[in-house]
């Protein structure tokens, strides 16, 4: 009864992987249990994409053997695309947004958990997230007779790059605009990456000076390249990776730097 030590309490923080999978796990129900945040990244493109593969609204290019494509096969790569950014970009730029207003934040910005593993918990929950939506997206549009192709290798590449890039816009809006403002702003984003960034309407049907801007776009870049290679069995698409990658430096490197906690 009397060993020495036996009870001496031993203060101090837990692992740091056991805090960021904490962290992550906390992350990921906050954004499930979100009614709106459920509503943009699993909703609606839900509905799109049963919307416009049954309804003939938009004119689907022709497929590499010149016949009438499918609109599932069109559509299909893009919603993933639309997925992703509504996750990794508007989701999050929101929520950090107003998590940074209410000084939650500031508050874990002092706990034994680093600024840096808060963000990697982040990046775990909306991963998490993307997994599941794609699941979903992929278990719908295959009901609905989408014949993907292509290595799976190159889909994967494309999506972790889309999520890099649009992770690191959506927390530099989050770091440097009021709440309110990232709210309106991450939505307007939305709807105008929706429309111009070739999700649902083809790139094509664009003046032409148009489109070379677009497609310098992430939401383009990834739509394009994931549409390459699940609809057309492409390569590694090199292009819109290299896109992804630029927008991924670019977004991630300028949030690093201009990221107000308060």
């Amino acid at each position: 009864m009397t060993a020495t030590g036996t009870f001496t309490p031993r203060p101090g923080a837990a692992p740091l992987p056991r805090m960021i999978r904490a962290q992550a796990a906390l992350e990921t129900r906050m954004l499930l249990r979100n009614g709106e945040q459920l509503l943009l990244t699993v909703i609606i493109p839900t509905l799109l994409l049963v919307l416009f593969s049954a309804v003939d609204i938009i004119a689907v290019p022709t497929d590499t053997a010149g016949g009438a494509g499918s609109s599932v096969d069109f559509l299909a790569p893009g919603i993933l695309a639309l997925a992703v950014m509504s996750t990794a970009f508007t989701g999050q730029a929101i929520a950090t947004g107003f998590e940074r207003r209410y000084g939650v934040l500031k508050r874990l910005a002092v706990s034994p958990l680093p600024r840096w593993g808060l963000m990697t918990a982040k990046t775990c929950a909306v991963l998490v997230t993307e997994v599941l939506q794609i699941v979903l997206l992929t278990a719908v549009a295959l009901a609905l007779g989408w014949s993907p192709h292509g290595n799976p290798l190159s889909v994967v590449l494309l999506l972790l790059l889309g999520t890099a890039a649009f992770s690191g816009l959506g927390l530099l809006m989050a770091g440097t605009l009021k709440a309110e403002a990232t709210l309106a702003a991450a939505n307007l984003v939305f709807l105008l990456l929706l429309v111009g960034g070739g999700v649902i309407v083809p790139l094509d049907k664009f003046p032409e000076a148009a489109q070379s801007v677009l497609g310098l776009l992430p939401i383009a870049a990834l739509s394009d390249g994931l549409r390459d290679v699940l609809q057309h069995g492409a390569g590694t698409p090199w292009r819109d990776l290299g896109i992804l990658a630029g927008w991924s430096v670019l977004g991630l490197g300028t949030a690093a730097r201009f990221f107000r906690w308060e």
